[in-house]
């Protein structure tokens, strides 16, 4: 199935309101997929409206989702509506994320909470949505972080709570793959979103724009068709986190 190929099918983003989200959601709906587009809480709602009436423009069938995906029983009732209105998913993108830069000894209980219910505790119970749930030969893919490479403090809870996320792709890939349906991650670099400035100072932003081996930070525009590919005609590619970050960090 190459990118073209996608007309017709049903894709579902999870954070696909805004940012990389969102501009799959376009890409997609530009290919003539039909879109569910899911966006976390009341912040994220004028992004996603503005997606959603981009998308409708494109001439794509898509609706939005509201919930938080740390609550199980939300992944169930987006992937449910999803089905209800379309009729079945094709593929199921994880863009969802959160990050905390902070010292291990200052790190608290709830934020150590937080960071693992968003990061790992939403990964997992999304891909058992969508194993359970996904046609046969569908794809899914999880946005991680390429901090999983990295030697580095402060980001123990991100990296931390995003680390599962490979065991748990291939875990899915090993299951999932008898009905033809390949699990992927991708690790992308620190974006140039902004997602990326929320935790960073003018000094760490400074260093992250150097420390890639093409400089600069990663742009959605060179993530977006990797996530494409792997889930069209790279989906012989499964159980694997590739790392896509203009050599950030490497393995």
């Amino acid at each position: 199935m190459s990118t073209q190929d996608v007309k017709g099918k049903v894709i579902l983003i999870a954070g696909g309101g805004k940012n990389l989200g969102g501009l799959l959601s376009r890409d997609f709906a530009a290919k003539g997929a039909k879109l569910a587009i899911h966006y976390n809480s009341e912040s994220s709602r004028a992004d996603s409206e503005k997606t959603l009436a981009e998308v409708q423009a494109l001439g794509a069938e898509a609706f939005l989702f509201q919930g938080d995906l740390t609550k199980v029983e939300n992944i169930s009732a987006f992937f449910n509506e999803t089905i209800s209105k379309f009729g079945g998913i094709d593929i199921a993108i994880n863009t969802v994320g959160m990050v905390l830069k902070k010292p291990f000894a200052e790190t608290t209980e709830e934020e150590y909470d937080t960071m693992f219910n968003v990061n790992s505790k939403s990964a997992y119970f999304f891909l058992q949505e969508a194993g359970k749930k996904l046609n046969d030969h569908g794809k899914i893919c999880t946005i991680v972080t390429s901090l999983l490479a990295a030697y580095t403090g402060l980001y123990s809870t991100y990296a931390g709570a995003k680390a599962p996320v490979e065991h748990f792709t291939r875990a899915a890939s090993k299951e999932f793959g008898s009905r033809g349906i390949s699990v992927t991650a991708v690790a992308p670099g620190p974006m140039d979103t902004p997602f990326f400035y929320g935790q960073e100072a003018d000094d760490a932003v400074a260093y992250h724009k150097s420390a890639s081996a093409l400089g600069g930070l990663t742009d959605i525009k060179d993530i977006a068709p990797l996530v494409e590919f792997l889930v069209t005609e790279g989906w012989w590619i499964t159980g694997q986190t590739i790392f896509a970050n203009g050599g950030y960090t490497t393995r």
